[in-house]
């Protein structure tokens, strides 16, 4: 099914044309309709193409497995009685064991822990490691006592401010103090329960806890009876304050209960002056706080598959197209200072408080709802940059440690979190990041495979018999290789995504012997048969370096090769008491950057002057475009502790 067009709603005219707003009177109508309570009648909307269980697909050594493998060991370092601290203490229990630092410390308080629970059960469920699974049943057992001893189903780790702020909510009580804030300073209390119950969520279904389950449906009959009462007016007041993905995950319980009473209760988290604009194609993105709107968008996307809503998934395809098309940098993430900006103005957005990493986090999990809608190569070309260029380039190769902001600003370097005085957002969705690089690799519908991404591992897709290992070197590599391992008697397609910055079309060999499949850029190359047991079927993928221009700046680009940015390495940053790891996030915002030349275009393109290294590494250096001959450009990814340039200016001499 097509996005474009909705019955009832001008056609999409542009890629780069906003829509004007349809005539008031059926915007109101629509708006009001979208607003109101949710029919649970609805028909859910069948999807083309689903991923796959996290367990049935495996990592083969990788950057992706090593990373993996290094998270893993960060999670099991953290003590579950620590970060149930404040769990305890504030039901009236005694903790068994002392707070962590950093926002643990703070109103926000508690919001880890449900990231934490979420990492665990995706580690276990991508891996099968019991010592995963272990701790989760041992924090839910926690959890479920200090629940018992709140008394009215909620639990989390709240401060008493936050959490009579909330309880508030059910007298009528709505007091805002900014985007951030309730009055008094009740710091997000939606936004951290959010963790909390889609930690619950995914201990149920994902770390098999079935004890979650009753802990979850209790939170969220909690949050059910603390908003019944508000009029439409307070819950939109209530809604100015960051929430999280609230909305997402009642319709997740939604779905997995069949109750409408979570679905209706996620539809008072519909946010009206954000999304009602969106539902409009209005673009008032610009001065909004980034990582506060994409989770309202995932929920609008969540109600679309649970309901089959054309409006929500109106509102999603037309947010996701403005971020990953409009709003983001070359690395795919989005933001300066954690606010949106207008496309034009970039050149002026490269900071050092860039691409919050947490957006970029959340992109990937629209960007999964999108591509399971209608499979694209362009969504699936936004993921691969995403994923190599911003989540794996924010972990810190060491300690296992991450980013906050992904700095772009000329000549300065990376920012990592300590191991447990930071907890910093970035830190608890940074645990999740490293847990799931399984989850979009391949997507499957009907008798289709889907090959996304090109990720050393090994498939088994359960439901038809077929399974199969992926072999590649790629990027470094440009060919990937898929042997099937095991496979039923029917027929099934394999569709190979075709990049959109291929340097022309694929090429494929099946079992050593060239094939002709059409495999232009920007689309899925199809192979279709009866597969046999040996079967190897070879993609090799033409790539170059190439340029892209900053948007609204063509004179400032970046060198990519293939899905890799390249960036220049200046040097080592020399370790002090906030390199490369800080208390605070915004610990080295003010540091010097070192001086970066622009680039002396001599005639031909600059990405002609640019070469590779002859040893087969990604390592590349540039000859007569003005830098000094020992200036390196290697994969974003790959540089940690040195400081680096990823946009440069282009001049004449």
């Amino acid at each position: 099914m097509k996005i474009w067009p909705i019955p009832g709603r001008p056609p999409f005219i542009g890629r780069h044309t906003h829509m004007k707003p349809l005539i008031p009177g059926l915007l109101a109508l629509l708006v009001a309709a979208h607003s109101a309570r949710a029919d649970p009648s609805q028909k859910a909307a069948a999807p083309a193409a689903r991923p796959f269980a996290l367990g049935d697909v495996r990592l083969l050594d990788s950057p992706f497995r090593r990373a993996m493998e290094r998270n893993a060991d960060y999670l099991l370092s953290i003590e579950p009685d620590r970060l149930l601290h404040n769990t305890r203490r504030y039901a009236g229990l005694t903790p068994k064991g002392e707070s962590y630092g950093g926002w643990e410390s703070h109103g926000i308080a508690g919001h880890t822990l449900g990231h934490y629970l979420t990492a665990l059960s995706q580690q276990f469920a991508a891996t099968g490691d019991a010592r995963f699974r272990r701790r989760v049943d041992y924090i839910i057992a926690e959890m479920a006592q200090c629940q018992t001893a709140y008394g009215d189903g909620y639990i989390g780790a709240l401060p008493p401010l936050e959490l009579q702020t909330m309880r508030n909510f059910r007298e009528g009580i709505v007091e805002t103090q900014g985007p951030f804030n309730f009055r008094g300073g009740a710091w997000v209390p939606w936004y951290t329960e959010h963790k909390v119950l889609n930690g619950l969520k995914d201990a149920w279904i994902l770390g098999g806890n079935g004890q979650a389950r009753d802990v979850a449906l209790r939170l969220a009959d909690w949050a059910d009876a603390i908003t019944a009462g508000l009029t439409p007016e307070k819950l939109q007041t209530m809604l100015s304050v960051e929430q999280g993905g609230m909305m997402d995950v009642l319709v997740e319980l939604y779905v997995l209960t069949g109750n409408p009473r979570y679905l209706e209760t996620s539809r008072r988290f519909y946010h009206r002056a954000v999304l009602d604009p969106l539902l409009a194609h209005r673009d008032e993105l610009p001065g909004k706080h980034a990582n506060t709107q994409i989770p309202k968008i995932i929920g609008e996307a969540r109600t679309y598959e649970a309901t089959g809503d054309p409006r929500a998934r109106d509102i999603a395809a037309y947010f996701w197209d403005l971020i990953a098309h409009h709003y983001s940098y070359v690395i795919g993430g989005n933001s300066e200072d954690e606010h949106l900006f207008p496309e034009d103005t970039m050149s002026r957005h490269l900071g050092a408080n860039t691409a919050e990493t947490c957006n970029t986090y959340n992109m990937l999990k629209l960007t999964e709802h999108l591509f399971g809608w209608d499979p694209k190569a362009d969504y699936a070309d936004f993921y691969e940059r995403a994923l190599y260029n911003d989540i794996l380039a924010s972990q810190e190769p060491k300690l296992g440690m991450f980013t906050y902001f992904m700095s772009l600003k000329p000549g300065l370097f990376k920012t990592f979190s300590t191991p447990f005085d930071s907890f910093w957002c970035c830190v608890g969705t940074g645990m999740e990041n490293h847990t799931k690089y399984g989850e979009a690799i391949y997507f499957h519908g009907g008798d289709d495979l889907y090959v996304n991404l090109f990720i050393p591992s090994a498939l088994a897709w359960k439901e038809v018999g077929f399974s199969m290992e992926q072999r590649t070197d790629y990027p470094a590599g440009n060919r990937t290789e898929l042997t099937v391992t095991s496979a039923p008697a029917a027929p099934l397609a394999i569709r190979v995504r075709c990049p959109g910055w291929a340097a022309g079309p694929l090429a494929f060999e099946l079992n050593g012997q060239p094939i002709s499949v059409p495999g232009a850029p920007g689309s899925y190359a199809v192979v279709r048969r009866t597969w046999n047991k040996g079967d190897r079927l070879a993609a090799t993928i033409p790539m170059a370096v190439r340029t892209e221009a900053m948007p609204g700046a063509p004179g400032k680009v970046a060198f990519l090769y293939g899905p890799v940015v390249l960036a220049a390495d200046l040097g080592p940053e020399p370790q002090a008491a906030t390199v490369p790891y800080a208390e605070h996030q915004d610990a080295n915002l003010g540091a010097p950057a070192v001086a970066v030349p622009a680039l002396v275009r001599a005639g031909s393109p600059v990405e002609s002057s640019v070469v590779r290294s002859a040893d087969g590494s990604l390592v590349f250096h540039a000859t007569g475009l003005g830098l000094p001959p020992d200036v390196a450009l290697r994969p974003f990814w790959e540089i940690s502790y040195d400081r680096y340039n990823v946009y440069w200016d282009v001049v004449t001499r």
